[in-house]
């Protein structure tokens, strides 16, 4: 065999190993948080003349990010590297959080905060955490705080703290996601019920 078809079969050889290789890596799983259905509509609703918009929630760059996020010590994290979010968790919450407030029929608009939109509130805030936590037993952590920012006076007028560790009812990572997904619907739900207690106590001109 000449030199040249020796070089030539090692090639080959070589790019044969790096296909097999290829073959052979672990797929990457993805997951979501549902969103909800669409509940049945109140036999009698009088939206009120507010227009609402969802601003952006901001938070540490593994929040923002795509990867599931663990935490097995007060100050170390950890992501997994074949299960990840369809999305960065900052963006699911936004997504639920508009649909809920569209679905609860009490406000003239609800939209999501851009250049040409114009709104009376704001419902803005930051991620604290959302990940799962590692130890005698596993929870999954959702925590954040919501504002309401009135844009005509330029101040927040009502804001909410939610924090809580969500059990996890199994060992895979799919029954950390389940976790999860129940506890930032429940955090929601009560931002959800804070903002209309609020125009409740507090109607609008």
């Amino acid at each position: 065999m000449t030199m040249r078809r020796k070089i030539a079969s090692g090639a080959l050889a070589l790019a044969l190993a790096g296909l097999a290789a290829c073959g052979s890596v672990r797929p990457s799983k993805y997951y979501a948080l549902a969103i909800p259905a669409s509940a049945p509509a109140p036999a009698v609703v009088r939206p009120s003349p507010v227009a609402l918009l969802i601003g952006r929630l901001t938070a540490p760059h593994l929040y923002r990010d795509d990867r599931i996020v663990y935490r097995t010590g007060p100050e170390r994290l950890g992501t997994y590297a074949y299960h990840r979010w369809a999305e960065p968790p900052t963006e699911m919450l936004e997504a639920i959080l508009l649909r809920l407030l569209r679905e609860s029929g009490h406000y003239r608009s609800v939209q999501f905060l851009r250049s040409n939109a114009r709104g009376d509130y704001i419902v803005r805030g930051h991620l604290y955490n959302f990940e799962e936590i590692e130890g005698r037993s596993v929870s999954g952590r959702v925590a954040f705080e919501l504002e309401l920012y009135e844009n005509k006076t330029g101040t927040t007028v009502w804001s909410q703290f939610y924090s809580h560790d969500e059990p996890v009812n199994g060992k895979e990572v799919e029954a950390v996601v389940e976790a999860l997904d129940r506890n930032a619907q429940r955090g929601l739900q009560q931002v959800v019920a804070g903002i209309e207690q609020y125009f409740a106590s507090h109607p609008p001109n």
